[in-house]
């Protein structure tokens, strides 16, 4: 997918999924003192250093070519020790033998293709974290910005998986396929993933998020 993630209004380290995502590293640190976190993407590693600060041990997920920018956006935390880089093309789920996860953080990838095949990467992404671990996801919204004019609008989310509108593609740089969700399917996402659905929301920029455990 041809992507301009900078035009994209993807919310900030601010934002109320990753504030209940460093909520939950806070409690499970009271506990245990060895959280691990997986980050997808790695993005500016930001929320990376986030979570080191507090003491877990992150793993953050990005695309191979990207090795060398992301490591040393790492080095240049001051948290290298505690985190990790990990090679992946998601939504292909990575193979991760080292640890099973408390805390995994999606924050965006899965609208690059069909419902059915986001539910396999979310299972696969349960299958690696620890029984009672929680998932953080967020998916570009069906209303939000992005939905304007989009074909899909009128489908299931079963059978939705479609170009934007001419003026949303151009704008955002998006020109393949995607599947945007609401709410109500991310629920169901979640669900029949085998995941227990804690919370759902929907962002100021009408993205949809998720807090789900594993059971």
């Amino acid at each position: 997918m041809s992507m301009d993630t900078n035009a994209i209004p993807w919310e900030t380290g601010n934002d109320e999924l990753e504030r209940l995502a460093l909520e939950e590293c806070v409690k499970r640190q009271r506990i245990d003192h060895r959280v691990s976190v997986l980050i997808l993407p790695a993005g500016r590693c930001t929320l990376a250093a986030r979570f080191a600060q507090l003491g877990a041990q992150v793993t953050v997920g990005d695309q191979p070519e990207r090795r060398q920018e992301v490591e040393g956006r790492i080095l240049a935390t001051g948290f290298g020790s505690n985190i990790d880089f990990l090679p992946c093309d998601f939504p292909q789920v990575p193979d991760q033998t080292h640890r099973p996860f408390d805390i995994v953080v999606l924050r965006r990838g899965l609208c690059s293709q069909p419902y059915a095949q986001s539910k396999k990467a979310v299972r696969q992404l349960l299958s690696q974290m620890k029984i009672g671990g929680k998932l953080f996801i967020s998916i570009l919204g069906l209303h939000s910005e992005l939905g304007e004019s989009y074909p899909g609008g009128e489908q299931s989310i079963y059978e939705r998986f479609g170009a934007l509108s001419p003026a949303m593609a151009r704008k955002y740089g998006i020109e393949a396929p995607v599947c945007l969700y609401s709410e109500r399917d991310l629920f169901l996402l979640l669900l029949e993933s085998g995941a227990s659905v804690l919370r759902t929301m929907t962002s100021t920029w009408g993205n949809v998020k998720g807090v789900a455990g594993r059971v």
